[in-house]
Formats: structure tokens, C-alpha cells, sequence
């Protein structure tokens, strides 16, 4: 019995020199390549370059979608997202974002087709709704070779 609501999810695993990428939906893993910081250890992107990369990526890819529901064959997308931080450990002040769209149709379709792709992304929109991020459970492990004894 299906709920009806698609699991979506991302894992990193790194060490020194190793850092790997798998994102999954649906059951359906696949990787992404992002190398390792230049010190070895962590990512070369950082969550702020990823949020603006998440932003970007639903809206080109929800605006292919809504545009085939209308039947306009859209030739190009282009989208920048701009995330402003301040000091560390702040969140974002500010996410925006500018699309170019190249299509096969009247200027005022392809205009409805971009206003209405923002009002159905999903991350857009769940960004919009302020939803609490929820540290479910963690694990640590002691490798400095000492025992609690």
C-alpha cells in the first residue's frame, strides 16, 4: 500500500582524501561526484554552494515537467541561486534566484510557465514553509586507541 510520499536521501562518507556522494530516490541510488577539500578532509562544497545547487536543480527540473504538461518545448534552461550568510553558525538572510528560459512558444506562455514552476518547486516551497530540521539519532566511535576502563 502505497503513502503516496517519495523518499528521497543524500549520504556522504568521507576520510582523509575520500569523500563520497550518494544520493537516492525511491529506492534508486546513484553518486555524485564531489572531491575532497584541499586539506583532504571533508567536502570541496560547501551546504551553503549545495542549498543554491538543490534551489537550482528543482527548479530547471520542474519547469521541464510543468512545461511538457503544456506542451512547450522548452530548448534551454539556465538558473542561478544566490544564498546570502552572514557569521557562522547563522542561517541564511536571503535566497534568490534568476532563470533564462529558451522555448518554442509565445513570450506570455513561456512567462506563466516560469511564475508558475515557482509556485509548484518543491524545494522552493518547502524552504517557504520553514519546516524543522531533526537530528533523528548519532553514533560515535572512539579510534584514538584508549580504553574507558
Amino acid at each position: 500500500m502505497s503513502t503516496g510520499k517519495l523518499l528521497i536521501s543524500a549520504a556522504v562518507e568521507s576520510g582523509f582524501q575520500q569523500h563520497r556522494v550518494t544520493l537516492t530516490t525511491a529506492g534508486n541510488p546513484h553518486s555524485l561526484e564531489v572531491a575532497p577539500r584541499s586539506s583532504g578532509f571533508g567536502s570541496s562544497a560547501n551546504g551553503g554552494e549545495l542549498l543554491c545547487l538543490a534551489l537550482a536543480t528543482c527548479y530547471c527540473n520542474d519547469l521541464y515537467r510543468e512545461a511538457a504538461k503544456r506542451s512547450i518545448e522548452v530548448v534551454g534552461v539556465e538558473v542561478q541561486a544566490t544564498a546570502e550568510f552572514g557569521a557562522e553558525g547563522h542561517p541564511a538572510s536571503r535566497l534568490s534566484y534568476h532563470v533564462v528560459v529558451r522555448a518554442r512558444a509565445a513570450e506570455a506562455d513561456i512567462r506563466d510557465l516560469v511564475a508558475n514552476t515557482d509556485k509548484v518547486a518543491e524545494v522552493h516551497n518547502t524552504l517557504r514553509l520553514g519546516m524543522p530540521v531533526v537530528l533523528e539519532s548519532f553514533k560515535v566511535e572512539s579510534v584514538d586507541g584508549t580504553d574507558a576502563a
